[in-house]
């Protein structure tokens, strides 16, 4: 399996709810490693630019407003196969339908307010690292 890397944001109401050292504690148990990481507060233009991809549906605005309402950290995860092993450590979407011990399952309060964000594509995982991070600020082991 490719040695990858993947962006992880854990949400407003995860950082509201001091859950930041768990829910990285649990990455890091299942074998990620966190290679970037920094904590910031999203302006309203960062958001849009960021979610754009579902600036025409229905919940952008919301999902604006969400993630711009309290501090987030946004951390580059690598490993084997990450992008898809960090969605099965996430779980689904909604905490309601996660399966046990998934971090959505454990910290999720909706789907709305489910904890994180990762990538959902190799392809994806490269643009969304990029948007946060320079490649000095990535630091391998």
């Amino acid at each position: 399996m490719p040695i990858e890397r993947t962006l992880s944001i854990l949400k407003p109401d995860a950082t509201a709810r001091n859950l930041t050292g768990k829910i990285n504690a649990v990455l890091e148990e299942k074998g990620l490693r966190i290679v970037a990481q920094k904590r910031l507060r999203l302006s309203r233009r960062q958001a849009e630019a960021f979610y754009a991809v579902h600036r025409e549906r229905s919940f952008f605005g919301e999902l604006v407003e969400y993630m711009v309402s309290g501090p987030v950290v946004v951390q580059v995860l690598e490993g084997e196969n990450a992008v898809a092993y960090h969605r099965d450590i996430m779980g689904a979407t909604n905490p309601a339908n996660a399966a046990p011990g998934t971090i959505r399952k454990l910290f999720g309060e909706s789907i709305e307010r489910n904890a994180v964000h990762g990538s959902d594509s190799p392809e994806n995982a490269e643009k969304e690292i990029r948007f946060f991070f320079s490649d000095i600020e990535i630091v391998a082991a």
